[in-house]
């Protein structure tokens, strides 16, 4: 934290009230509030909305569940109510608003909870991501909103397309701001930040964890910020349950369907590293008798959306998901998440139990750890500064048992006193010849036997070694007849003449 960061906690910053009647909001928003179901504030936002309201910029850290979204979207709804008119002119409402999100869920996320909270005054808003055409985005863009949520890509490909004007732009909220700041996105950010007014603009920045670099680089965005932490950075929830078990990789999706049986869990996400094998394990589980969907960056908007809808109408179980919807997905009363692996991120691992355990309820985060996950585990132990019991796991043999015959009752009551059934069971077993086919032991197809070569006395005939004899071998007799040559005789040998003398040539 820089010099010019205030602590929330300093004299100036305002008291922090407990009901959202006591902000002194719009009678049309606290209806939306009410509608909601809301009646007091979580500490994010009672620390942060009366900053918000006051025009000053916020750096605000809390757990995932806690109300992030609330605590930036009312005050910046109460700001623009100035603004608000019913002209059906596109010119009476520009982009006042910006609100950028690192992944698309996240963003649609935001953008409903904007309407929920505007949708008894005026105010327009249109969310804008990756992944659909973008030709309806443009339809609604040209209508004129003042609450634009988008996702940094699709947003400068409006930009370049002149769909987005935001030259009118007052307000900007960077959601997730850890990764909203990290190195693959800072260039987008910037690009995006200067197409913004240069005068005077309020910054907030809302993100679960805040590492001092991000932090750094945060204060070159921000004037003046107020610091909000309603817990200590990259804390985990309480009322989230941690348990990390020693477990092979092969026996991990067991484990998996152990915990859920023995548990009774009747939803959960388990989030993986990889798309690839993301997909695997979805299958994997849909053979094993569970309602899957995979959710990764390789599918379509289009299928990312019908998988989260699916899982929040009951209709899946298992969500298997990578880190793409760790961040900002906000299912109620989710009662468990399994880490099937380690994320590479020690950050990434507050965000994926934040989706348990939200708003007070109580959940179960389980981490998998195989051998080769120690370094990744004491980084997650760095981080959320608590110690790590590693457990071994117990697995239970869920192999299917041979059920118990009728047949078999009525042997052994009809079996003589005394006699065993290992004796019994050897009478019993077939005696197969050497020529019978034997059906394989998977069952299926036996091939014929191969047909029999003749019989052949000589070669069936055991080996037996030759008499000696007195006579030595025909090589070794002194009296051996000399070996004619191979040359008839009638032929005169070639004399031989020095090479000086022309020997030797052709």
């Amino acid at each position: 934290m820089t010099d010019n960061q205030t602590p929330v906690a300093e004299a100036e910053a305002p008291a922090a009230p407990q009901r959202f009647d006591t902000l002194g909001l719009d009678a049309k928003l606290l209806r939306a509030v009410a509608d909601s179901g809301y009646t007091a504030m979580t500490p994010i936002q009672a620390k942060a909305i009366p900053i918000v309201l006051a025009g000053r910029d916020v750096m605000g850290a809390a757990q995932t569940g806690t109300g992030k979204t609330a605590a930036f979207t009312l005050p910046l709804l109460q700001r623009m109510m100035k603004h608000e008119n019913a002209s059906m002119s596109p010119a009476r409402h520009p982009v006042r608003a910006l609100v950028l999100a690192p992944t698309r869920e996240l963003a649609d996320q935001v953008a409903n909870n904007v309407k929920a909270y505007a949708k008894h005054s005026n105010l327009r808003s249109a969310v804008v991501f990756g992944g659909v055409d973008m030709k309806p985005q443009t339809l609604e863009l040209k209508k004129g909103v003042e609450v634009l949520i988008a996702t940094p890509g699709r947003l400068l490909d409006h930009i370049e397309a002149k769909n987005a004007v935001l030259n009118q732009v007052e307000y900007v909220v960077l959601d997730e701001a850890d990764r909203m700041l990290d190195i693959g996105f800072l260039p987008d950010l910037q690009r995006i930040l200067s197409y913004l007014p240069k005068g005077n603009r309020q910054t907030l920045l809302f993100s679960a964890t805040f590492s001092p670099e991000i932090k750094k680089l945060a204060s070159s965005y921000l004037q003046d910020p107020v610091l909000v932490e309603v817990a200590r950075p990259n804390a985990t929830a309480s009322t989230v349950e941690q348990r990390f078990y020693s477990i092979d990789d092969d026996d991990k999706r067991r484990a998996i369907r152990q915990v859920l049986r023995q548990r009774e869990i009747s939803q959960a996400i388990v989030f993986v590293n990889s798309k690839l094998g993301c997909a695997r394990l979805a299958r994997s589980f849909e053979r094993d008798g569970l309602r899957t969907q995979a959710l990764h960056g390789d599918k379509s908007q289009d299928e990312r959306l019908k998988a989260l809808a699916a899982f929040k109408a009951g209709e899946v179980d298992v969500l298997v998901a990578t880190d793409v919807a760790a961040r900002g997905l906000d299912i109620a009363d989710l009662p468990a998440v399994f880490n099937y692996d380690v994320p590479f991120n020690a950050e990434d691992y507050v965000h994926r139990i934040g989706r348990t355990g939200r708003a007070g309820a109580s959940g179960l985060a389980v981490t998998l750890v195989d051998r080769e996950d120690g370094r990744l585990v004491l980084e997650i132990e760095k981080l959320i500064k608590k110690k790590i019991d590693l457990e071994p796991f117990e697995l239970e043999d869920d192999r299917p048992r041979r059920p118990y015959r009728e047949r078999d009752r009525d042997r052994d009551r009809d079996r003589e006193p005394g006699a065993s059934r290992d004796a019994e069971r050897e009478e019993r077993a077939p005696r197969y010849d050497a020529d019978r086919p034997r059906r394989p032991a998977g069952g299926g197809y036996a091939p014929p036997p191969a047909p029999r070569a003749p019989a052949d006395p000589l070669f069936d005939r055991p080996y037996e070694p030759a008499a000696e004899s007195a006579d030595p071998p025909a090589w070794e007799r002194k009296d051996a007849a000399p070996v004619r040559s191979a040359v008839s005789p009638s032929i005169r040998p070639k004399r031989k003449v020095a090479s000086l003398l022309g020997g030797g040539k052709a």
